[in-house]
């Protein structure tokens, strides 16, 4: 939802009584990703999966639009990852493992 940060997201879809896992979708440059990290550790109750595009982005390059520069340590997806997963945050490899990632997690 533009304008909406992954934290908000991660409210909105913690309120969903439907809803039984959260599967985040992010990139490298920026601190949003590890913000709802945080959030998550702190307030969430479901469980949140995170795919982190980038993995091989080299570093201080743009990938694709101006937001997607690697401008700090936390914001590589590699850093990125393990501070997730540091967090909490089941990480998913690789687009392909989603569904199984988040059927491993239901389970």
């Amino acid at each position: 939802i533009n304008g909406s940060s992954h934290r908000d997201i991660l409210e909105k879809f913690e309120q969903d009584s439907e809803t039984k896992v959260i599967l985040m979708i992010g990139e490298i440059g920026g601190p949003q990703e590890v913000e709802a990290g945080f959030y998550a550790q702190a307030h969430m109750s479901k469980p949140v999966i995170a795919y982190i595009a980038g993995l091989t982005a080299p570093e201080g390059r743009r990938m694709g639009h101006a937001g997607a520069i690697i401008s700090s340590a936390e914001e590589g997806a590699a850093e990125k990852v393990a501070i997730l997963r540091e967090l909490g945050v089941v990480i998913c490899p690789t687009p392909a493992a989603m569904g199984e990632t988040v059927a491993a997690v239901l389970a």
